[in-house]
């Protein structure tokens, strides 16, 4: 019964894969089709491009090195008429991937190894399906928030608060998290005596900084031990598909850098686009603040809650490096003369 219902569901998305080795895409119409999904492949790239621009489909796989042109021209032609296309690139070879600016500047939301099985490439495209699943919804409710001005501000909360438990019930960690990052930043946004639009991105920044989760894998995102390298790096792929999911829908777009930047670092060695200093969006650098001290200050399947001696002094050492000097500074004031105002928010959350 499960399976005909995973079957029913990935069989209404449809996947095109381009790989010029006939054989790899006779592999992958085996496994794919196996797994329930509605698959095409093709060898040709040019060919390709022109089924794009006349037939929907939700998800393309495709190799990177192949004749006559290799998969980052065939990305940069799609990306003419087709912004929303979600895009896993297949290579031979890591050393053999585009240079990452490459991946970033053609919205490309991910790429793997080719090999023998495709398990790694299957939870790719299963994440893949959760953001195009989210980004749909976004675009329904932007369509019927264009036909009802006058509930714009209830919709816009709904629609959010809608999306936000979905990451929650996937994540028990993420549930009071969010609220408590939102409440943290609108704290030191006001100690910064920020504006009020300022002050509701803040907060909407923060109640939505961690929605990429849902394109995370269950398998990792739930794991009780530490992360090896490889499920980290798939956890740092949280902000890009958090803008993916947010970016069709105009409402949400002063809290994209938000969501996309809370985890760059001042020192410039943050991801996912390694910006430094006041590169960095500004309300991004306060979220950033108040979602480390929440992490700090939350118990863990792997440690308990730190003390908060232990976490000022991380502050301290880190600002400059991690933390903007500025806020950072405002912060630590925060917590030495206005920490019953941060214990209120931890009750209440």
């Amino acid at each position: 019964m499960r399976k005909h219902m995973h079957e029913s569901i990935t069989s209404n998305y449809k996947i095109l894969a381009v790989d010029d080795e006939e054989g790899i895409v006779d592999s992958l119409s085996i496994f794919m089709k196996r797994s329930g999904y509605n698959f095409t492949g093709i060898t040709d790239p040019i060919q390709a491009i022109e089924r794009l621009k006349v037939e929907h489909f939700d998800l393309l796989i495709l190799d990177f090195i192949m004749t006559p042109i290799h998969g980052d021209k065939v990305v940069e032609e799609i990306r003419k008429f087709n912004k929303d296309l979600y895009i896993l690139l297949l290579t031979g070879h890591k050393d053999l991937a585009p240079p990452l600016e490459t991946i970033k500047r053609l919205d490309i939301q991910g790429y793997c190894e080719k090999g023998d099985k495709f398990d790694q490439l299957l939870l790719l495209i299963e994440s893949g399906i959760k953001s195009i699943e989210q980004m749909q919804t976004i675009k329904r409710i932007n369509q019927e928030l264009s036909d009802a001005n006058d509930k714009l501000e209830q919709a816009y909360m709904e629609s959010i608060e809608t999306l936000r438990y979905t990451v929650e019930a996937k994540d028990p960690y993420t549930k009071g998290h969010s609220d408590r990052v939102a409440e943290y930043s609108v704290l030191i946004g006001k100690s910064l005596n920020l504006s009020e639009e300022e002050l509701k991105n803040l907060k909407i920044g923060g109640l939505f900084h961690d929605i990429g989760k849902i394109g995370v894998p269950d398998s990792i995102l739930l794991k009780e031990s530490r992360l090896d390298d490889e499920e980290y790096s798939q956890i740092k792929n949280h902000p890009l598909i958090g803008v993916h999911i947010l970016s069709n829908a105009t409402i949400f777009q002063d809290i994209i850098p938000i969501v996309k930047h809370h985890h760059e670092r001042f020192d410039g060695k943050g991801y996912p686009s390694q910006l430094s200093g006041k590169d960095i969006p500004y309300l991004a650098r306060i979220v950033s603040i108040a979602d480390s001290f929440d992490a700090m200050t939350s118990k863990r399947s792997y440690r308990n809650a730190l003390p908060l001696e232990v976490v000022k002094n991380e502050f301290l050492k880190n600002i400059g490096t991690q933390f903007d000097p500025e806020i950072g500074m405002v912060f630590l004031d925060l917590l030495d003369h206005h920490y019953d105002e941060i214990l209120n928010i931890q009750n209440q959350y």
